[in-house]
């Protein structure tokens, strides 16, 4: 697992693929903001695989550790 993060825009792609090509996420299935309260985006590959999640506002969402520039695989 890989995670890359934007401090500009606050937000962070979470890579559950070893590899994603670009053109490989066949479908991206939003979380319902209405929910959580933010954006949150689930991708998937065309074998219906979940191979990233992105998300938006990602300080209130995710541990600040994840968020460091450098951070464990």
């Amino acid at each position: 697992m890989k995670i890359s993060y934007d401090a500009d825009v606050d937000a962070a792609y979470i890579y559950l693929a070893s590899e994603i090509d670009s053109g490989s996420v066949s479908r991206t299935v939003p979380v319902d903001p209405q929910e959580i309260d933010g954006m949150i985006n689930l991708d998937f590959d065309a074998e219906g695989l979940l191979v990233g999640i992105e998300v938006l506002e990602a300080s209130r969402f995710l541990s600040p550790f994840l968020l460091r520039p450098e951070q464990p695989k």
